[in-house]
């Protein structure tokens, strides 16, 4: 069980862009903006990463050349809220960015 709620508190996603590399660090800048808006979530750049955190969530936002990942870890107030935040992340970068998931 324990293991279980471990594995449900991770989101790990890969979204796959054609974007120059500076439209790419503009798209997780607005992805990290409205998630920010949206969940009460502070962030701030560090090198090619976006830092996020609030109480009950962090993680980053990584951006490569043809790439953007996010990773984030989810408290146990936020677990069953896991399936509408990646929901949100990919609706926003497939819709604003054409970006796909792998």
């Amino acid at each position: 069980r324990g293991v279980w709620i471990e594995t449900m508190s991770h989101i790990d996603m890969v979204a796959r862009h054609s974007m120059p590399a500076k439209e790419a660090q503009q798209a997780a800048d607005e992805l990290a903006g409205d998630l920010a808006r949206k969940f009460e979530i502070n962030y701030g750049w560090e090198g090619d990463h976006i830092h996020f955190e609030r109480p009950g969530v962090n993680g980053m936002i990584t951006v490569r050349e043809n790439e953007i990942r996010i990773k984030a870890r989810l408290g146990l107030m936020l677990v069953f809220l896991k399936p509408v935040i990646e929901t949100e992340i990919s609706d926003y970068l497939q819709n604003h960015f054409g970006c796909t998931f792998t």
